[in-house]
């Protein structure tokens, strides 16, 4: 086996043409000769290089509407002999075979293809690339003689490495080049295999695919989960520096796990997690365009202080005076672009990180004299099923897109909330969605005022998030995760000095609690849905 082996002759195939000029053109000043196909063939023709149809080498033309390419003998036979092995030497002489020491594919934009809206079915199967995945697995089994590329990020080490050595490449190279593209191919089946098993009934190919489509689909889970993310980044440890840990992504640079850190120390584990909590609510209170700015402060996991304004200045200064002991050492989420007031006015608090759409150059200049302050611009991720690990399996359910109006509030007291009170109300509903179980949240005009967090009791969260209050809470509204079981919650948040009550109700005691709502002299309302939250 040779270290090195010389680059003779390559076929380029791809459907992102990204770099691909530049990189053909170093092939091509070392003397490798280029082979191509369709539309790859044509964007190197009109670069000026010299290339060469995949026809005149098979012999044989691109037939079916161009599902017939490269499924040739020429092809797999050029990639998949054994140089120096008699036997095969003497069967590629005989048959004319050509030896392909390079191959460069990468595949149809499947899942981009499955993703668009109303997509009709039958362009969706014309998308399942057959020639590319197949002489990605040719080129990558015999990778002690053909070095497969399969991508663009790998381009400029190989353009150096193949300038270095003559048009050769190193034996640990092809080994690597190789098993990215056996992970490319699996991960593409994956993607194939997810989204055929969303349609049930294979409809006419022209017919749009849909809500109605896929219905029935999507009210089933999948017979069998295939999950597949690329390492992103290797994190310095866990949750605890004893524990391991590394950030895995799907590719789309979407979400957390396609952010983009502008400045700061290296994102932890813990970072992730908390940049995750605090992005989410401030995104579910700003789910429009036409919705207030909001900032959420986070600490582990739980919001301290939430809040909108009609600026972002506004709603982080009220965020912060919900609890400015607990926000030391947070990490904020603010749901539109930061500018240099709210910046000015960030920088003066000890913070981990901030997470925002965007920064202006007033704010990344207001936050540069903190040089470990890490920001990170989050561009909003589609949802998707949540994963929980439990020991010998997986837990998946749905996302927890539950979402209440005024008008489908049930009023259950004979006095109803004022309008001030049922704008509080929703605004600590939202929050409290996103507190741990059980979750009792005080909140008065877009800002929170208490949060009762993570505990067993919901008595016990009502007097926790009473205890944590440092702004009066006299006058305040209450939102509750999950129904009350007895009145002595709820006499417990009345106690504390709030006036309203948002909850789920659906308690076998709900009628007593009404009662001591009633009582009490305190508006309820009901809204059917539970947000609990381990």
């Amino acid at each position: 086996m040779s270290a090195e082996k010389k680059i003779r002759r390559a076929l380029l195939s791809v459907t992102d043409k990204t770099g691909l000029i530049d990189f053909a053109r170093t092939l091509a000043d070392l003397g490798v000769e280029l082979i191509s196909t369709g539309g790859t063939a044509r964007a190197l023709r009109e670069a000026g290089l010299n290339v060469k149809d995949i026809s005149d080498l098979t012999g044989f033309p691109e037939m079916l509407d161009g599902r017939v390419k490269t499924l040739h003998p020429k092809v797999h036979g050029g990639l998949l002999y054994i140089r120096g092995n008699p036997e095969h030497e003497a069967a590629a002489a005989e048959h004319q075979i050509q030896p392909i020491d390079m191959v460069v594919v990468n595949l149809y934009a499947f899942e981009k293809t499955a993703a668009q809206p109303g997509v009709a079915f039958g362009h969706i199967i014309e998308n399942i690339d057959i020639g590319g995945p197949s002489m990605v697995r040719s080129a990558a089994k015999n990778f002690e003689d053909v070095a497969i590329v399969t991508r663009v990020s790998d381009y400029p080490a190989l353009t150096e490495e193949l300038k270095s050595s003559a048009g050769a490449l190193a034996r640990e190279t092809r080994w690597r080049l190789a098993k990215q593209a056996f992970a490319t191919t699996a991960a593409y089946d994956t993607a194939i295999a997810n989204a055929l098993d969303q349609i049930d009934q294979a409809p006419a190919a022209s017919e749009p695919l849909g809500p109605q489509t896929q219905s029935d689909a999507r009210q089933a889970f999948p017979a069998t989960l295939r999950i597949n993310f690329n390492l992103a980044q290797s994190l310095r440890y866990g949750e605890n520096p004893h524990q391991r840990a590394a950030l895995y992504s799907d590719g789309s640079g979407l979400g957390v796990a396609g952010a983009t850190q502008l400045q700061g120390k290296e994102l932890s584990f813990n970072n992730l997690v908390d940049l995750d909590a605090c992005w989410e609510l401030a995104r579910e209170l700003k789910p429009n365009e036409a919705d207030l700015p909001a900032v959420a402060i986070i600490k582990h996991t739980n919001p301290c202080g939430a809040a909108t304004g009609a600026t972002a200045l506004e709603a982080y200064q009220k965020a912060l005076a919900a609890d400015p002991v607990s926000a030391f050492g947070g990490v904020i989420g603010i749901n539109q672009e930061v500018d240099g007031a709210v910046a000015e006015e960030i920088a003066k608090l000890f913070v981990e990180a901030i997470a925002a759409p965007s920064f202006t150059p007033e704010a990344r200049e207001a936050f540069a004299r903190k040089k470990n302050l890490r920001l990170v611009e989050i561009h909003p991720a589609p949802i998707r099923p949540v994963l929980k690990q439990v020991s010998g399996g997986l837990l998946l359910q749905d996302a927890d897109t539950g979402r209440i109006e005024e008008s489908e509030l049930d009023v259950v007291t004979w006095r109803p909330p004022t309008a001030e009170e049922l704008r509080s109300l929703i605004f600590a509903w939202r929050v409290c969605k996103h507190v741990k179980s059980n979750a009792i949240v005080y909140a008065r005009d877009g800002q929170t005022i208490g949060v009762g967090a993570g505990q067993m009791s919901r008595v016990d969260a009502a007097k926790f998030g009473a205890m944590k209050a440092v702004l009066p809470l006299a006058g305040c509204v209450a939102a509750s995760d999950a129904f009350f079981p007895f009145p002595d919650g709820l006499e417990a948040v009345a106690a504390a000095g709030a006036t309203a009550v948002i909850q789920p109700g659906g308690s076998v005691k709900d009628q007593d609690v009404i009662a001591a709502a009633d009582r009490l002299g305190l508006a309820m309302v009901f809204t059917g849905i539970r947000h609990f939250r381990h």
